[in-house]
């Protein structure tokens, strides 16, 4: 074999220099150069962002449809509260915590209207209008006295619902968070709470033991108790068992808001306690003024109810006593 002179090989040196630097160039360099790299990168920030707004998308539609959830058990619960606003005689009883029929409420009214009308009857001798009086006496003390003794016996008995609610839902958390079930929780506070929690509370256990869902024994108890506070309560029992998450931390946080909310209460009530003072003496001063009169010197006052024109001004003070007392009462009652 022949040998190569210098200058051949020097020329077969560069070539394979040439060839390995542009073989080099092309691998490593020209990617940069021709914009691939920068493709496959646009390309793959292109799939990453394709990926994260799925995944983003996915949870916004898992978010969605919580929301949905939630909303549908809201709009749910109040239709069905609307489909039942009927307020019946019976519920009226149930609400005021008495355990007697219709009938024997009747039965009471009618009594009690009779000896109203008789106590009139027999207190104003010598009345030119004292059947009329009486007989008005007697459409009082039967529709009027009744109903407005088993309002203010309703409203005490929610108002002692209120003040210990927020201790009985503080039970179900403590109750929850050691392990035990829902059922059980409830069945402790209609053993241990009082009155009338604990009424409340037994008709809840017993209905749900024999088949009634839960969240159908709550809207019961909410038309026999019809109170924001057991209205939060029973969303937020329905809201869990339908979409789920941590029943103690919710009903933590409801058991906060009532508190808070009963500490406006009070601080609202002592705020407008002076003026309630002052609009009670004001109310109240005409007709003892009118009292001790008549105890004190009848013949000075029977003027008013024996001659028309005392009738006139019996009927125009009434009238404006009555637009004083509801003008202190708006001014009174704030709104929170």
């Amino acid at each position: 074999m022949a040998e190569l002179s210098p200058e051949m090989l020097q020329l077969l040196l560069g070539t394979i220099i040439a060839v390995s630097a542009g073989a080099v160039i092309y691998l490593f360099v020209n990617p940069y150069l021709s914009g691939e790299v920068q493709r496959d990168k646009r390309m793959q920030g292109v799939t990453e962002s394709r990926a994260k707004r799925g995944q983003a998308r996915t949870r916004d539609d898992e978010l969605q449809s919580r929301r949905r959830q939630v909303a549908d058990s809201l709009k749910e619960i109040e239709d069905r509260q609307k489909a039942r606003e009927k307020i019946t005689l019976r519920l009226r009883l149930q609400r005021a915590g008495l355990q007697v029929t219709p009938n024997s409420f009747w039965i009471a009214s009618g009594v009690v209207g009779l000896i109203v009308g008789a106590l009139t009857f027999y207190s104003t001798p010598g009345m030119d209008q004292r059947l009329l009086i009486s007989l008005a006496s007697v459409f009082v003390g039967a529709f009027g006295l009744p109903r407005w003794a088993l309002g203010f016996m309703t409203k005490k008995r929610q108002a002692k619902f209120t003040n210990e609610f927020a201790n009985a839902i503080d039970v179900i958390v403590r109750g929850v968070k050691s392990g035990l079930p829902l059922n059980e929780c409830l069945g402790i506070i209609a053993r241990e709470s009082p009155s009338p929690i604990r009424e409340e509370f037994q008709d809840i256990v017993e209905q749900s033991r024999v088949g009634v869902p839960l969240q159908e024994c709550f809207e019961r108890t909410m038309q026999r108790m019809p109170l924001p506070e057991m209205k939060f309560f029973a969303i937020v029992i329905g809201i869990q068992q339908q979409a789920g998450g941590n029943l103690s931390e919710a009903l933590g946080n409801l058991s906060g808001v009532l508190r808070d909310r009963k500490r406006l209460t009070q601080k609202v009530g002592a705020l407008s306690a002076e003026a309630k003072a002052s609009a009670a003496v004001l109310g109240s001063l005409p007709p003892l003024v009118m009292t001790m009169v008549y105890v004190t010197t009848p013949n000075y006052i029977m003027l008013l109810f024996t001659t028309k024109t005392g009738h006139f001004m019996l009927m125009a003070a009434a009238l404006w006593m009555t637009v004083g007392i509801l003008v202190m009462r708006k001014m009174i009652n704030f709104k929170y």
